[in-house]
């Protein structure tokens, strides 16, 4: 057999027809469908959370509103002042010391408070009445706007006493401790929601909102008639932000048929294997991996880097960042420099630009696929809301900064979404922050509404 004949044999499973990407669409509306019903709901993989956000942005928001964004070891308090369309920001970032992030409760949410009485102080905003949406990215069920308990902590938090409990309220007793009586934590929202809310401030045909970077997941705006899970009150606006968590698509097996024997071993060695199928094949946390584990089975069977020293960085786990996947992309001449300077960045020696041409191959055949797949739910989403014009708002770092990602996806959603559908498909600026004030902007305007109709 042929060179390249060999190596099609090791990476033709990232090549999926347009039929097989139709098939996923089907599956995916299937288990959307599950996880909207309330008898199905917790077979269902995808869960269709109901966000308790009921309507997007009009332009008529006005007035100043807090947010809070807070993910990691940093986090952000924003001053948002909205006038109609016009948007004024001012923001602090502030650490959180490891110390707190391992500590009780009460201490992190005593140090966000603090951090909170400097930021008013040093605005003068002491007196005044302020709303305050809360980004807060940690897994969380929610049981209302305003209310949504800690299902367990990630990324290096450990504070105990907080699993289970109601984050705004905890917030709230935070700042009674402290004497600050006029903020009130009107909405807590997820990053996708954030960033759908961002882009609709400025664009009406917004319902739709992708998170893709570290992890993958969509939101859209759905019929309150068509959630099962809905308990409140059906009063108008009749919708509702459903959050999809469509990361966990083919948990229960669904996705087999396209997964590779590369997606199977990243699966097994991932600190949560069997869980989050769909968003092991397409984001960021995942993709360099996969491209690594492809080039080192490709070195072992002496198809790529001849002579490769086995003790390579490129043989170990994790070594291969999907940064990398982006910058040898970004190569458009046949001096392959990314690409050079990645290899040398892994200890890889005597490499040629035969070798370049393939590992490149490889960068594009994985993010293609993982481009397909998003592509293939977005179409799913935009042919179920049966809109005729659509715009879908994006954040992530995989689509910020991978170099074919849009135009693959544009390419792929105009083949699978049903005739006379148009779409758009637009960066959304600072969800977790501008988003969070929009969404308590949002609340507020309609509780007032309903006072002024009572």
């Amino acid at each position: 057999m042929e060179t390249y004949e060999r190596i099609e044999s090791v990476i033709h499973g990232f090549k999926l027809s347009s039929l097989t990407y139709k098939r996923v669409m089907h599956l995916l509306h299937e288990e959307m469908k599950r996880g909207l019903c309330n008898k199905s709901h917790n077979r269902a993989d995808i869960k269709m959370f109901p966000t308790f956000v009921r309507a997007l942005p009009d332009g008529s928001e006005k007035g100043n509103f807090l947010a809070l964004d807070l993910g990691g070891t940093n986090f952000r308090v924003l001053l948002v002042k909205l006038n109609g369309k016009d948007v004024d920001i001012q923001s602090k970032t502030y650490l959180i010391p490891q110390r707190v992030m391992l500590g009780t409760g009460i201490q992190l949410f005593d140090h966000i408070a603090d951090c909170i009485k400097k930021f008013i102080t040093e605005h003068d905003l002491q007196n005044q009445k302020l709303p305050l949406g809360f980004t807060f990215s940690f897994p969380c069920k929610q049981e209302g706007l305003a209310k949504a308990r800690l299902s367990q902590w990630t990324k290096g938090f450990r504070c105990e006493g907080v699993v289970g409990e109601d984050i705004c309220r905890l917030l709230h007793e935070a700042l009674h401790r402290i004497k600050i009586n006029s903020i009130e934590v009107v909405a807590v929202v997820n990053d996708a929601v954030g960033t759908l809310m961002s882009a609709a401030h400025s664009d009406r045909q917004c319902e739709i909102g992708l998170i893709l970077g570290t992890g993958c997941n969509a939101c859209y705006m759905e019929s309150l008639e068509n959630v099962g899970l809905w308990e409140e009150d059906r009063d108008h606006p009749n919708q509702v932000i459903i959050n999809t968590e469509w990361g966990a698509f083919g948990d229960n097996g669904c996705l087999d048929f396209i997964r590779t024997e590369y997606d199977r071993e990243l699966d097994n060695f991932s600190i949560n294997p069997g869980k989050q199928i769909m968003e092991k094949m397409i984001s960021g946390m995942y993709m360099g991996e996969i491209v690594r584990l492809v080039l080192e089975r490709l070195a072992m069977d002496e198809l790529l880097f001849s002579g490769i020293d086995k003790e390579s960085e490129l043989f170990i786990r994790g070594r291969f960042y999907t940064k990398y996947v982006s910058e040898i992309e970004s190569d458009n001449d046949e001096f392959f420099r990314n690409t050079k300077q990645v290899l040398d960045e892994l200890g890889i020696e005597n490499y040629t630009s035969e070798d370049c041409k393939i590992v490149k191959y490889v960068c594009t055949l994985v993010s293609a696929r993982a481009a397909f797949l998003s592509s293939a739910g977005i179409a799913t989403l935009i042919n179920r809301l049966k809109k005729k014009t659509m715009t879908i708002a994006i954040d992530g770092s995989l689509y910020r900064f991978h170099p074919r990602f849009h135009n693959l996806m544009v390419l792929k959603i105009r083949e699978l979404v049903n005739p006379g559908h148009k779409f758009k498909l637009t960066l959304s600026h600072d969800g977790s922050g501008k988003g969070a004030a929009l969404v308590a902007a949002v609340a507020t305007r309609l509780h007032e509404k309903k006072i002024a109709v009572q």
